[in-house]
């Protein structure tokens, strides 16, 4: 009795323990297995090109690395001057129909208090843009509010070197994971299975290679979709005659990585888009989000990822919603794989059991 309580009381304490290396380190963990599946879907691509190709994996792996940059940089070659200019027009648009909105509902009696829109304009009591107060005379500033001032310049511009710093090098972080899980997949799968115990080294191994499996399947399923819906959405707002069509298929090409929650965010940035062009172009946007939404949902994801995933919509998005509380963005973005990880442990375990089952009835 003593042993087992000893054991039990262990356990609770390298849980407990467990649980808060992970919340404390929840960004770099995350961060990690961002890079882990940049690796598996760079070997999911080479594994394809092999199928087509008898190259050793090394030479696969570096055609894939090769094509794929050579795609982002003609984007950026070829385009890169269109998509500033969509970017600045885009953001601009979409802070004077904030504005717009705004307005029209304090016009209608809702208060808009508690919904956070910054110092994108201010508006007088009719909800029209109040007038800018006149300038007053005003004596020089003193040395204290001089220096006052410079040290806030300086401290909003250390934040934004310091932030843009942070997300180039959390990007090359994850290139580099992902590139070097990808060169070796076998010696980190060995070195993952070497920590489980031996007796249960079996199970590991059917358990990492069915998530690997997984995990495969889904990222090509994924990649194929984000790009019908870029093209899809780039090509519906060039028909229409929106601006910034190209930039607002890129976000929604990369939001349909979200499940559900990316496809609504990416929906609501195109039609408050569009109703700069006027309320038929928002319309025709809304109709357009609509197809592409329906497209995604009855047609690219029960054909390409059948195979791939089946989990309900219903428990998905209150997985995301409970890891975007908890986590931001991250939980948020990778709320999926993680998902698919934990329903390939159960159906295994759940596999296990039943023989066991019908061999005790």
């Amino acid at each position: 009795m003593a042993w087992a309580i000893s054991v039990g009381g262990i356990g609770v304490v390298l849980f407990a323990a467990m649980l808060a290396f992970t919340w404390h380190f929840a960004a770099t963990l995350f961060l990690i297995f961002s890079g882990m599946l940049l690796g598996v879907a760079l070997n999911a691509m080479s594994n394809l090109l092999g199928r087509v190709v008898r190259l050793p994996h090394a030479l696969r792996l570096t055609t894939v690395c090769l094509v794929v940059a050579g795609m982002l940089s003609g984007i950026l070659f070829l385009g890169g001057t269109t998509i500033a200019q969509q970017t600045t027009a885009l953001s601009k648009t979409l802070k004077s129909q904030l504005v717009s909105v705004k307005g029209f509902l304090d016009q209608n009696g809702i208060d808009t208090s508690f919904f956070d829109f910054g110092t994108l304009s201010s508006t007088s009591d009719d909800g029209s843009p109040a007038p800018a107060a006149p300038p007053t005379p005003h004596a020089l500033p003193s040395a204290g509010t001089i220096a006052a001032s410079g040290g806030a310049i300086f401290s909003q511009s250390l934040k934004l070197v310091l932030g843009t710093a942070s997300a180039v090098g959390n990007f090359f972080i994850v290139l580099f994971l992902g590139i070097a899980f990808a060169t070796q997949p076998s010696v980190y799968r060995d070195g993952l299975l070497f920590m489980a115990p031996a007796k249960h080294r079996t199970r590991a191994v059917a358990i990492v290679d069915r998530i690997g499996e997984t995990l495969e399947r889904w990222l090509i399923a994924q990649i194929i979709t984000m790009v019908a819906v870029f093209l899809v959405t780039w090509i519906g707002l060039s028909v229409i005659g929106i601006q910034s069509s190209f930039i607002l298929g890129i976000q929604a090409g990369l939001l349909a990585f979200i499940p559900t929650v990316g496809a609504i965010l990416g929906g609501l940035i195109v039609v408050l888009a569009s109703l700069a062009s006027g309320w038929v172009a928002a319309l025709s946007a809304f109709i357009l989000f609509l197809g592409v939404h329906a497209l995604e949902s009855y047609v690219l994801t029960p054909i390409i990822q059948r195979q791939a995933l089946d989990i309900p919509p219903a428990t998905l998005f209150a997985f995301q919603i409970l890891l975007g509380v908890v986590f931001g963005i991250w939980g948020l973005a990778l709320a999926l794989p993680l998902m698919a990880i934990a329903k390939v442990m159960i159906d295994h375990f759940k596999a296990e059991a039943a023989p066991a089952q019908v061999v005790a009835a």
